[in-house]
């Protein structure tokens, strides 16, 4: 426990409401379950589905059970090819109090109000339940919607520089690491997955400060460069 008046500890990576959010922001496609029905809604172009599902606190009693279930299911996958692309899965359950105006090709023009239950979110790490305060109060990350094209662009087009930012990883990486790739990346730093021939395991390398618009992400980025030039660097990758 932390004792009143002792420094807060700075976060070094998004909180699970955080995450949820992100994912959500970054979402180009989700499923809907309601009804006994299953639908693809894609199209979302990247726009945050909560901007058009309100979300309402659930009230007890009343007649909740005469309101459809709903659940909304989104993975989170990867940009770049990576092994075990999945990153996360966000499933957001709750009942009706419109009719959902979803569909199969788009998410439609009007709104949908729904009565929260709870948001699951499932990680290599497990599950953790997010409730509906805490939603409400977690922003996306300012490089949710620009990642995929932040990491596909280190890895097509500078992929020495991906390198090179194995000599901040800490312990250093085995010898049996066949193959560094960016795995994600977000306000607080950057994620390497390292592949062996049996395995991988994450390696998070943190910006000097977080950021708080994506405009900053260049200056925090080139700093991780020239701190990794500045270490010796013992371990190579095969060619």
């Amino acid at each position: 426990m932390r004792m009143s008046g002792a420094p807060a500890t700075p976060a070094t990576r998004p909180t699970d409401a955080e995450r949820v959010r992100s994912i959500l922001a970054a979402a180009h496609s989700m499923t809907a379950v309601t009804d006994g029905l299953r639908a693809e809604v894609r199209h979302l172009d990247g726009g945050d589905p909560m901007g058009r599902l309100h979300l309402h606190p659930a009230e007890p009693g009343g007649d909740a059970e005469h309101r459809p279930p709903i659940r909304l299911e989104f993975t989170d996958v990867a940009p770049t090819p990576v092994r075990d692309r999945v990153r996360a899965r966000v499933t957001i359950v709750g009942r009706l109090l419109t009719p959902y105006t979803g569909e199969s090709d788009g998410p439609g023009d009007e709104s949908t109000c729904m009565e929260f239950g709870q948001a699951v979110l499932e990680t290599a790490d497990g599950f953790s339940y997010v409730g509906l305060e805490e939603l409400d109060a977690a922003r996306p990350d300012p490089l949710a919607p620009y990642e995929a094209g932040m990491l596909t662009h280190l890895l097509d087009d500078h992929p020495d520089l991906v390198t090179l930012l194995l000599r901040l990883v800490r312990p250093l990486p085995a010898a049996s690491v066949i193959r560094a790739l960016p795995v994600a990346m977000d306000r607080y730093g950057i994620t390497l997955r390292l592949e062996e021939r049996s395995g991988h395991r994450d390696a998070r390398l943190a910006f000097p400060s977080p950021l708080d618009d994506v405009e900053q992400s260049g200056a925090q980025i080139q700093a991780l460069f020239s701190a990794a030039r500045r270490r010796s660097h013992r371990n190579t990758l095969p060619a």
